[in-house]
């Protein structure tokens, strides 16, 4: 008899190209994590081919902490 058997199963990660993904979140409410910890949450405008991120309606959190409405932002992408 076997009890409290659990049955795990392996999930694979595939990869995903990151501008299609990105324009298919165009219009859709998005939460972009920067490095430096700060956090803008607000509505994915458009997204360029160096992939900068123009939000609308965003807020910036620092720490967790809402610190404000920035309105409309642009987010550069950096490999630095």
């Amino acid at each position: 008899m076997v009890r409290n058997c659990s049955i795990l199963t392996m999930t694979t990660l595939q990869p995903v190209n990151p501008k299609p993904f990105l324009n298919g979140l165009t219009g859709k409410p998005v939460v972009c994590k920067l490095k430096w910890g700060m956090e803008y949450k607000g509505y994915l405008v458009s997204v360029d081919g160096y992939m900068n991120l123009q939000l609308a309606n965003a807020e910036e959190y620092i720490d967790g902490r809402h610190s404000g409405d920035v309105g409309e932002v642009l987010i550069r992408l950096t490999f630095f």
